[in-house]
């Protein structure tokens, strides 16, 4: 007797097919698993025989084989359970097997039949889909599975009640689509940073051109703080770009709130993390926090405190938009399109240039610690801004008519409007698009030549300046760049100056 299940494994952020066969043969009575399985597919032998037994079902007393294809493919985890279970009901006669021709599933099974959620559920309901399938999962993933759902995915809570929905005694309802979430998300306001004219002006740059931002300054100038108001001025997500986050947060086993799966993510790794943590890796690759904040914000709170090997592994990233890792067994491609948003000190104490703290770094300690950001790394940060000491007057001043980031987002939406007719956000754009929209004019054209002469910037960082102008162009509602926004432009480019140190200004 043989019976075919269909399913879905976890590669990445992809869903491959997996066919589960079931055969019953005569012999001794034994179950075996072939097809690539590793220890928890294994060991699913053992819970599918419980959870059968204590829902009521016969454990059918013969040869059981088991396949899993295809058989080059690894399969890890608990989400074979319910394929499995079902197959071994439908070889033995207790289901109808036809009833399993149109249907996917996935789910762990515990010992008494209830299922229990997995990894990689919102991967596996877009590939059902689009192979033309419905899917059977878990109760507890119903909430991530609903922001892709189309009234073609069920949820139960147990073994019992999919063989009922199977056998038309009581079927399931398809899962409901999440509501839209509110376009104010909840993020930090603008409106609470006092001061910082230009820092929030490079902020707003940022996000309308989604450049990378390195802010610098002394400590408790409000770095952190204005790094954390990025989410609430970045558009909201769109349909592909929300799912492809939520995505990546179900591979890695984070939960997926439908109130906020719009928002743009922001994460903030400590500076002991190692290369792995923010890349992703292990034996079985998982995502870093590189790509959890794939089409949002990584910040990086003391830059140059984190290990150098660790910041040089950002590189290739940062340019291509994925990252790929790779093991004996696999490789696997994670998306990591995100927006880096970075602070340091000027010096190790923190207080070089400070107006009333006296700084107790030597000079060659300075050199020493600002050395650890290594030149092609600050080329990949389109604008180095400082963030300076605040008065208390200017501290404790409320302003009439504070900035808030409902009206800086407002902004951003026209900029982003204008990249859209595009087809490409400004710090995307390289080769001919580079040429086409970032042309400076003659004048333009002569005030860079010489600012590369003689600040000593680098290629990659006049491709910067230039996107850079086009986003204050866009802002602008410009058309051309204007050599105004080429000069604004240039003056965000600080740290990789020739003979250039940083020091925090003193007014």
């Amino acid at each position: 007797m043989l019976a075919i299940v269909h399913t879905r494994a976890r590669l990445g952020v992809s869903a491959p097919p997996v066919t589960v066969e079931i055969h019953l043969s005569n012999g001794l009575p034994s179950l075996s698993i072939v097809g690539l399985p590793e220890t928890a597919v294994r060991e699913s032998k053992d819970r599918v025989r419980s959870a059968l037994m204590n829902a009521g079902f016969e454990f059918p007393t013969r040869r059981i084989t088991i396949n899993l294809a295809p058989a080059d493919l690894p399969k890890e985890g608990g989400r074979f359970d319910l394929p499995i279970a079902l197959g071994i009901l439908a070889a033995s006669g207790q289901i109808p097997s036809e009833r399993l021709q149109g249907l996917e599933c996935i789910g762990e099974l515990a010992l008494d039949g209830a299922l229990r959620p997995v990894r990689g559920v919102l991967p596996a309901v877009m590939a059902a889909r689009e192979a033309g399938r419905q899917l059977l999962i878990p109760a507890e993933n119903g909430e991530e599975a609903g922001l892709a759902a189309a009234d073609d995915v069920y949820a139960a809570d147990h073994l019992l009640k999919v063989v009922a929905h199977l056998c038309d005694e009581e079927r399931l309802s398809p899962l409901a689509r999440c509501p839209e979430p509110p376009i104010d998300m909840g993020c930090p306001d603008l409106r609470d940073v006092r001061g910082q004219h230009v820092p929030k002006r490079a902020l707003e740059i940022a996000a309308a051109g989604s450049h990378n931002l390195l802010l610098f300054g002394p400590p408790g100038t409000g770095k952190s703080m204005l790094a954390s108001r990025m989410p609430g001025i970045l558009p909201p997500l769109t349909d592909g770009a929300a799912l492809e986050v939520a995505s990546v947060r179900s591979v890695a086993g984070e939960t997926v709130d439908p109130g906020s799966w719009r928002r743009p993510p922001y994460r903030a790794p400590h500076h002991t993390a190692s290369a792995v943590a923010l890349v992703g890796g292990g034996s079985s690759p998982r995502p870093g926090e590189i790509s959890l904040a794939h089409r949002g914000v990584l910040f990086m709170d003391e830059l140059p405190e984190f290990d150098r090997k660790v910041l040089e592994v950002l590189r290739e990233p940062m340019e291509s938009g994925e990252i790929v890792i790779s093991r004996a067994a696999q490789q696997v491609t994670y998306p990591a399109r995100f927006q880096v948003v970075a602070a340091m000190n000027p010096c190790p104490c923190g207080y070089r240039g400070h107006p009333s703290i006296d700084c107790q770094c030597s000079p060659q300690q300075v050199a020493r610690y600002q050395s650890r950001l290594s030149g092609p790394l600050l080329d990949r940060f389109d604008l180095h801004v400082e963030v300076p000491v605040q008065s208390g007057e200017t501290l404790l001043r409320q302003d009439a008519k504070p900035l808030d980031s409902q009206t800086v987002r407002e902004r951003v939406l026209r900029a982003r409007e204008v990249q859209a007719a595009r087809g490409v956000l400004n710090a995307d754009l390289s080769g001919d698009a580079l040429d086409h929209y970032c042309r400076p004019g003659e004048a333009g054209e002569r005030m860079l030549a010489q600012a590369m002469e003689r600040l000593g910037l680098s290629a990659r960082a006049l491709h910067r300046i230039l996107r850079v102008a086009r986003t204050l162009a866009d802002l602008a509602g410009d058309e051309e760049l204007q050599q105004t926004h080429l000069v604004e432009a240039l003056g965000y480019r600080k740290l990789d100056r020739r003979h250039t140190q940083v020091t925090a200004p003193t007014g």
